[in-house]
């Protein structure tokens, strides 16, 4: 099949050779007049050597990669993507007999910017993060179909949320294959989970943190653990397994509620949760805890906010600090993607100070093996975290 072509400017092919995956507009010298937002398109270097193969949008971003050869963009090539994807996690055995849930094909990490498909006990939420990827949706529901065969109960296109804000509202949430008659639950290292993936945030459950949630039980044995941003309870569900008490904290009541369903599921009676703000919930809470986890929302998701992200870091690790017992454990994360983890650790280090407490770190934490981050693109590495011991 023919494409579109768009050739670069000198010297702009440089991190195209090394298959960074993003082509950006001011890179760009010409293009052919009707190329349209998500048309598949091939990049040439100025003299004309073949780059890769891509598609377009009107942005900063103006090429996204997903392929470094020629190939036609066709069901074929999204059953080898996702094909590829899919034995990668076999082989790792991250699906297995305790866990049937697990992020199934991560953007570029897996070679496709803008795709993001979750597995949830053989139902599939698709995300498309731009228009491009939208535009496949159907090829790459077909290619779900092929790979999955009958462990593949349904695909959930939630999209609308992800998309553009000028190209959302030509989108709605939808099964694009197959539909669910009552509650998903699934099993995460012989833990159950309700998962609600047409109401809930994102695509339903955050399954970057398992390997996270693990180590906390590690460390929350006969221990008062504190989770806050808690949604759907998966660190609490954890730590309440070895704990003594476990207490849940989310401003959101739809979150606790299904945190409560969660914890019942799992037969726990050593919880409580409380639908209130973090910080208002920690203001009478000194040396009551044991272990703190700290998991908020990406307080920055644009370059423009980082300064007052970093300031809400800094604000809510030291109040944390301040309060945790002696001899604590503090679990704390970012996943703003523009806070990067060298700045992340400084922002932890400020809050000590600030806190005046002694601190030792006992572990750099991040995303797990099916969040995959490439040498070509360490942008994917958007998940970092810390374990701190308090003095």
């Amino acid at each position: 099949m023919n494409y579109s072509n768009i050739i670069l400017n000198k010297g702009k092919e440089t991190s195209s050779l090394r298959f960074h995956p993003w082509i950006f507009s001011g890179a760009i010298a010409k293009k052919e007049n009707t190329v349209q937002e998500g048309d598949i398109v091939e990049v040439y270097s100025h003299q004309n050597q073949y780059l890769g193969t891509g598609y377009y949008a009107n942005g900063s971003i103006a090429v996204r990669f997903i392929s470094f050869v020629k190939v036609t963009i066709d069901e074929q090539f999204w059953f080898n993507k996702i094909n590829a994807a899919y034995n990668y996690r076999k082989h790792l055995g991250i699906l297995n007999k305790s866990t049937n849930v697990c992020r199934l094909f991560f953007g570029e990490g897996d070679g496709a910017s803008g795709l993001i498909l979750d597995y949830y006990n053989g139902n599939v939420v698709f995300q498309a993060h731009s228009w491009g990827i939208y535009l496949q949706k159907q090829a790459i529901t077909n290619a779900l179909i092929n790979v999955l065969g009958i462990a593949l109960k349904s695909v959930y296109d939630k999209s609308a949320e992800t998309l553009p804000k000028q190209l959302n509202a030509q989108t709605k949430n939808d099964y694009l294959f197959g539909s669910i008659d009552g509650d998903v639950i699934v099993s995460e290292n012989n833990h159950v989970f309700k998962i609600d993936f047409i109401k809930g945030q994102k695509t339903g459950f955050f399954v970057d943190q398992r390997d996270n949630r693990n180590l906390l039980a590690q460390y929350s044995k006969n221990k008062t653990v504190l989770n806050t941003f808690c949604y759907t309870g998966g660190f609490s569900i954890y730590a309440a397994a070895v704990a003594t008490t476990v207490h849940s904290v989310d401003s959101s009541a739809s979150a606790i509620e299904l945190c409560n369903t969660n914890t019942q599921l799992n037969n726990l009676t050593n919880t409580q949760s409380f639908v209130m703000d973090t910080f208002d919930f920690l203001k009478d809470k000194k040396d009551v805890y044991d272990v703190i986890v700290l998991d908020p929302p990406a307080f920055a998701k644009s370059r423009e906010s980082k300064h007052n992200a970093v300031t809400a870091y800094k604000r809510l690790n030291a109040t944390a600090l301040k309060y945790i017992k002696p001899n604590g454990i503090l679990f704390t994360f970012s996943c703003s993607g523009v806070v990067d983890k060298y700045l992340f650790y400084n922002t932890i280090t400020a809050a000590a100070i600030e806190a005046k407490r002694n601190v030792r770190v006992l572990h750099y934490l991040h995303q797990p093996p099916d969040h995959p981050v490439t040498p070509n693109f360490a942008e994917g590495e958007y998940l970092k975290g810390m374990v701190l011991w308090v003095e």
